[in-house]
């Protein structure tokens, strides 16, 4: 099997670039489209909950994506998986780009949100089974690749803010060029041969609650964040993805820092005081009396929350895999936890994609109000992160 210990140090490099380009692609789409969402409410005309209910719609189909992606890595690799959906990325950024109608527009994102699920799914497989053959913290670096795609999509957001939105077309050329990377493999013989897989899932439900929180924090961030800068203060059109960028700066900042963070203090405390950090920073964005000082709390949120997501794939990768020797069992089990483990990621979505923005419809600061409180919740289960 490819993933082995046995795999050259020179393969493990490789592979670990390309996961890495692969989280790095998803953060600058995602960002890309998002922080465009005030332009494209605008040329579509469509309301605060019909935006809502678009995105509900994508979320569930991101999650779809995410269960499909688990069930067929029972017969194919993570690798062939995360392929295909870069493949279907490429193809519905230049469809949403340039739709001719909205039909065409919501079909194209369908087809982003299902790509979306299986690529989320499959670049944290390459991740935690990358992090296996290292034997050492490298979760929180994959997933500030991703904030740093993130950052620079935000960057060309701005820069772009002043064009139309077929000019977002241009951004699917990185999907298409990161999807024949050199992903880690895994031998289809050995896959198709595998047993049932019994997984542990009452602690790794735990990991999974934080994780909620976190993308509940998150989503509304990069979701309704332009639309609130946009819609509660003056702030000049061009301008509204700050609300993005500096939150980006922040979590890429402290989660390229984290493997060494957590591996000296431990991912309890880290956790802990992160969500303190996060709700502080919230507070300031929902009280913030001018714009500028609301893009400081969405910074201040970022750092605070940016270790949460890598902490708990990490967790929940070790949970799964900890009682299993064989190095073929014990990787079939990882790729299904963190397969159903991603559905978390929605659930986290939907919190604050869609309640953020249907509770904040007449006032946005009510919506950002609730992963202000909400984000708290990381404190009691960071206990569930402590290696048994």
């Amino acid at each position: 099997m490819a993933t082995t210990p046995e795999l050259a140090a020179p393969a493990h490099a490789r592979a670990r670039l390309a996961a890495a380009a692969g989280f790095f692609t998803q953060g600058f789409v995602f960002i890309s489209l998002t922080t465009r969402l005030p332009k494209v409410q605008d040329h579509w005309d469509y309301s605060d909950t019909t935006l809502s209910l678009l995105l509900l719609m994508m979320v569930l189909l991101a999650g779809l994506g995410s269960v499909l992606a688990e069930t067929a890595c029972q017969r194919i690799d993570s690798a062939t998986i995360l392929r295909a959906g870069l493949l279907g990325i490429a193809v519905a950024v230049p469809v949403f780009a340039v739709a001719p109608d909205r039909a065409v527009f919501m079909a194209s994102m369908a087809v982003y949100g299902v790509s979306l699920g299986a690529v989320d799914a499959t670049t944290n497989m390459q991740a935690v089974a990358l992090e296996h053959l290292y034997g050492r913290p490298i979760l929180p670096s994959f997933h500030g690749a991703w904030t740093l795609g993130g950052f620079l999509g935000s960057a060309v957001a701005l820069a772009m803010g002043h064009l139309p939105i077929s000019a977002t077309a241009v951004v699917a050329v990185l999907p298409l060029a990161v999807a024949f990377a050199p992903f880690l493999r895994r031998a289809e013989q050995s896959v198709v041969a595998a047993p049932r897989i019994h997984v542990p899932w009452r602690p790794i439900v735990l990991v999974g609650l934080a994780m909620v929180l976190f993308y509940m924090v998150d989503t509304a961030a990069f979701t309704w964040g332009p639309q609130y800068l946009d819609k509660v203060f003056p702030t000049p059109s061009g301008l509204v993805a700050l609300a993005v960028f500096p939150y980006l700066l922040a979590s890429g900042t402290v989660r390229l820092s984290g493997d060494a963070l957590v591996a000296r203090y431990g991912a309890v405390p880290v956790l802990r005081v992160g969500a303190v950090v996060a709700c502080a920073g919230l507070a300031i964005t929902v009280f913030a009396p001018v714009w500028p000082v609301a893009v400081l709390g969405f910074l201040v949120t970022g750092g605070g929350v940016a270790v949460v997501a890598p902490l708990s794939f990490s967790a929940a990768a070790r949970i799964a895999g900890e009682d299993e020797a064989d190095p073929v069992l014990r990787h079939l089990r990882v790729d299904a936890v963190i397969g159903r483990f991603n559905q978390f990621n929605y659930v986290g979505a939907l919190l604050g994609a869609v309640m953020t923005g249907l509770v904040g419809a007449g006032n946005l600061r009510l919506g950002f109000a609730v992963p202000m409180v909400l984000v708290l919740g990381i404190l009691p289960l960071a206990r569930a992160f402590a290696p048994r």
